[in-house]
């Protein structure tokens, strides 16, 4: 089982314990108004000693729940199983509220608890009991679905950038742009090829297409493609060139953080 696995099932578990309880609550209050002459002990005895074998015995749905998940088993393996599971299930929610109930009465009430006969009241908790199993290995089940789903990826990235050069279109990989520079109300792109287009931008809205891309801010007028940097060499008073193969971009003492990532 992985750690995502047993978070996801630590939640179902909190989110059916509180179900459990609050229905515990409902019944009390229901038969405080249904029937004051039993008192508060008596029902919150039974109410709680239900919920509390409840809780332990999750772990039969719980595994039920992990089991299909992870075989994907056949209905017609599955439903024989689920009867099983169930059958068990009941036996001992019933087994282990009857032991609790009795405890409880001695000790607080100091009366015998009688749970009836085994013929007729077996069958009624049976039917509160499927719809209990029933209930619980869905939200088990959903839980181990969810804990199975990846994540959603972020789209890949294109490899190539447009550059709307006047009237004409160039399309070139992103890898051959070695750096782009402000130019008045254009910007002009670097390529390996020595080709110099400009397009039409402000060198902000360019950045904020590449650097997805890796591309570093490195003076108010310069991006850099970090993939394409050959070396860095300092200028003085905290300047830097940035060496792109046979270009060198400067780098200014005013952009920290770009040195700092360029050096990784």
């Amino acid at each position: 089982m992985t750690g995502e696995e047993r978070q996801w099932l630590v939640r179902a578990w909190l989110l059916g314990a509180c179900l459990v309880a609050a229905i515990a609550v409902v019944n009390v209050l229901t038969l405080q108004h249904d029937a004051p002459e039993l008192g508060v002990i008596a029902p919150t005895i039974w109410e709680a000693s239900s919920a509390l074998v409840t809780l332990f015995i999750f772990a039969i749905p719980a595994a039920m729940a992990f089991w299909m998940v992870r075989a994907h088993p056949r209905w017609w393996v599955v439903a024989p199983a689920h009867t099983l599971a169930v059958f068990v299930y009941s036996v001992l929610h019933v087994c282990g509220f009857v032991a609790l109930r009795k405890l409880a009465h001695a000790a607080l009430l100091h009366e015998a608890y009688t749970f009836g006969p085994l013929s007729t009241e077996f069958p009624y908790e049976f039917r509160k009991d499927m719809m209990s199993y029933g209930l619980a290995t869905i939200i088990y089940w959903l839980a181990l679905r969810r804990s199975a789903q990846k994540p959603d990826e972020p789209p890949a990235l294109p490899a190539t950038f447009d550059i709307q050069d006047g009237a004409r279109l160039i399309r070139v990989p992103v890898a051959e742009i070695l750096a782009v520079r402000s130019a008045g109300n254009y910007v002009e792109f670097l390529l390996t090829d020595s080709r110099r287009p400009l397009m039409r931008s402000s060198l902000s809205a360019v950045l904020e297409a590449l650097a997805p891309r890796g591309f570093v801010r490195t003076h108010k007028s310069w991006l850099v493609n970090k993939a394409r940097v050959t070396g860095l060499k300092p200028e003085g008073s905290g300047d830097y060139a940035v060496e792109l193969g046979g270009l060198d971009v400067p780098l200014s003492r005013r952009f920290p953080e770009a040195l700092k990532t360029l050096r990784r």
